[in-house]
């Protein structure tokens, strides 16, 4: 969609004997009509309703708490029950290597980024679907939706880096210089969650089978990223590679920002690069869709 804004002079007031205190005014005018030729995606309108953005992320991190026994506690509880599955199947009975590392924190640090991406990527693919009484009756630029439901896990990936501070702690890990790069791999982890996000809640209008397909394909994606192993375990080239999957990059630079494990650049800029065409091509796709989201909702 397209809005265009003018000025009009407010409807003629009647005539008084009383004095008028102020001025008339000229109040703006909305335009709103279907977008034409070469999509937009109007970066400008999304920073002015930027703060419609926080109130519906703040709004989904107060329904999922509300009236839950342990409240904001399952932000920790969850990666911890995980980590502790993961720990027992993998680094005890799988024997799987952590080169060095404890598997308990080796794992928590993967499942960090991991769990963030996963709990983005399933909200933002079905904002559209349980958004259509909102949708059909206000406008508002419709890219928002997914983005406000990538902004609220957020919020517990913060309580959840907390713990894992009190587990580098506990295992005697130090950080080290390279902490100084987590915003920018936090970052591409938040571009492939909108880009992929758009992608899907797009596609899940029109077609509902997507929600049936989203829990499986979490699954296979996470056993498709290295989070219960290293990617170390590759040779040359598969190891870059695998920087095509846009989470390798990000949870091998969360272990070597973290655990000082080797660093992989080659990977994390080819999982940047993809993350980065994720989120250009999801917009696009996206906008181009939105006109319609209305009607078939």
């Amino acid at each position: 969609m397209t809005v265009e804004t003018e000025l009009r002079p407010p409807a003629t007031l009647p005539v008084t004997s009383e004095p008028v205190s102020e001025p008339a005014t000229e109040l703006p005018f909305i335009h709103i009509h279907p977008s034409k030729g070469w999509i937009q995606l109007n970066l400008r309108e999304l920073w002015d309703y930027r703060e419609l953005a926080y109130l519906l992320a703040w709004r989904d991190v107060t329904i999922r708490y509300k009236q839950t026994v342990f409240g904001a506690s399952w932000a920790i509880i969850q990666p911890l029950l995980m980590m502790v599955a993961f720990s027992i199947f993998f680094g005890q009975l799988a024997k799987v290597p952590s080169n060095g590392i404890p598997y308990p924190i080796f794992s928590y640090t993967a499942l960090l980024p991991w769990n963030y991406f996963a709990q983005a990527l399933t909200r933002s693919s079905n904002v559209l679907v349980g958004s259509t009484a909102l949708i059909t009756k206000v406008y508002f630029p419709r890219m928002l939706l997914p983005i406000s439901s990538v902004l609220s896990p957020l919020f517990d990936f913060a309580i959840a880096f907390v713990v894992l501070l009190g587990m580098m702690v506990y295992y005697q890990v130090y950080p080290t210089p390279a902490m100084l790069a987590l915003p920018v791999l936090l970052a591409m982890a938040v571009m492939s969650s909108v880009g992929t996000g758009m992608w899907l809640s797009a596609l899940n209008v029109d077609y509902r089978d997507f929600s049936n397909i989203l829990p499986f394909l979490v699954q296979v994606w996470m056993f498709a990223t290295p989070v219960a192993f290293s990617s170390t375990l590759l040779d040359e080239p598969w190891r870059t590679l695998y920087g095509l999957n846009p989470m390798t990059g990000v949870i091998e630079g969360f272990r070597w920002a973290l655990l000082g494990q080797d660093p992989m650049f080659a990977q994390m800029f080819l999982s940047a690069l993809v993350s980065i065409v994720l989120l250009l091509t999801g917009a696009f796709y996206y906008r181009r869709t939105e006109r319609t989201f209305a009607d078939i909702s």
